[in-house]
């Protein structure tokens, strides 16, 4: 039966979406170009090479590049028998963050794994891992969802132990980003009202609470609500990043002329890269790449809408979603809209887990137009 279903699939003429392939390479390329401009004046002082950042980020660009093109050609209902082998792989990376010797701790917070000479970020892998498995169990379970026992629980906890696990990390934001982005699936595939209801009574006041108890998030809160409580602690990157966007003006400095990035925002090559992108691109180039984020969207979302089976709209939705909402809480944060956080921009910034992580997603984004292109 396998072999027939194999056989099958080989016989289907079927087609990527050129646009979305299209928004991925750009976002990559023009992503690469944004780190270098940002990275080179800090690399070169901090490490004696212009070159540190960018070079590993090339390199796992490549590695994420070839991860994707196997993704997107990859049988996804054979990916579907290895789902919760995924998932509880993914729990063991996560809970090896807390192990010594092999969690590496940094600014107070064990994120991280040590992988040789590198590190590895186990909270990008469930990005990835648990909208496939919502996908993927919602997709079984359809005709239960009215069921709590049967349809809801099951994911629930399953979204709640990787959100512990990585709430434990001290990773608040990844953590509550996971959570609303796991709500979205919940709420797309049909699951009832009542059980959001349900679940707001008891993460509202939990969240409140987790913020109140932690000095460096209170006073990250505060700072946004009240910009000169802290101007030169909590505030102070926010308030540097709002600077260097302003003085881009229309045109921008050009391509590696901006100077804000040498001194005035810290480590502007991580979370704060789209900044220097601003800096250097103006109010033309930020229109531009918006309009690029919405014709990626657009792509996704499209391609989502024509998948034929629950499991191939719960995907397209849940990973696409996954990524542009990173993009627009990234933005809003560098901007001043929100409070600071922890999340970086897909595509931009400097961080090898979260580039590679976000091109396999878009592997299986790219398997998924496949699918929902597929002629007989």
């Amino acid at each position: 039966m396998k072999f027939q279903l194999a056989m099958e699939q080989q016989g289907r003429k079927t087609r990527s979406d050129f646009l979305l392939v299209a928004c991925i390479l750009l976002l990559t390329g023009i992503g690469l170009v944004t780190l270098y401009s940002a990275s080179y004046a800090f690399a070169d002082r901090f490490f004696g090479n212009s070159l540190y950042f960018i070079s590993r980020q090339v390199v796992l660009a490549a590695f994420g590049f070839a991860l994707c093109f196997v993704v997107s050609r990859a049988n996804l209902d054979f990916v579907r028998e290895w789902i919760f082998p995924l998932v509880i792989g993914s729990m063991i990376l996560c809970a090896l963050t807390f192990v010594p010797g092999i969690g590496v701790m940094k600014n107070g917070a064990t994120r991280w794994i040590r992988l040789g000479s590198s590190t590895y970020q186990p909270s990008e892998l469930v990005k990835l891992v648990l909208p496939f498995y919502l996908a993927h169990i919602f997709d079984k379970k359809q005709d239960r969802l009215d069921t709590f026992s049967a349809g809801v629980l099951p994911p629930t906890m399953i979204t709640v132990l990787f959100v512990a696990l990585i709430y434990m990390q001290n990773n608040f934001s990844t953590a509550f980003f996971i959570l609303f982005n796991a709500l979205v699936i919940f709420y797309l595939a049909g699951i009832k009202l009542r059980f959001f209801f349900a679940a707001a009574m008891i993460f509202l006041p939990l969240s409140v609470f987790f913020v109140l108890t932690r000095e460096h998030r209170l006073r990250r809160f505060i700072s946004f609500l009240w910009p000169e409580y802290d101007p030169q602690g909590a505030g102070y990157q926010v308030k540097a990043s709002i600077t260097t966007i302003s003085s881009g003006g229309f045109w921008g400095k050009g391509i590696g002329q901006g100077t804000r990035k040498i001194a005035s925002v810290p480590e502007i090559h991580s979370d704060f890269v789209f900044a220097s992108f601003a800096e250097e691109g103006g109010f033309f180039a930020v229109a531009l790449i918006f309009v690029l984020f919405a014709l990626f969207a657009f792509a996704v979302y499209r391609c989502a809408l024509k998948n034929k089976t629950l499991f191939g709209r719960l995907l397209g939705f849940g990973l696409g979603t996954m990524i542009l909402s990173q993009i627009i809480l990234n933005v809003a944060v560098v901007v001043g809209a929100l409070p600071a956080t922890g999340v970086p921009l897909p595509f931009f910034s400097a961080g090898g887990s979260s580039l590679a992580t976000t091109l396999v997603m878009c592997g299986l984004l790219i398997n998924n137009s496949r699918e929902a292109n597929n002629v007989q």
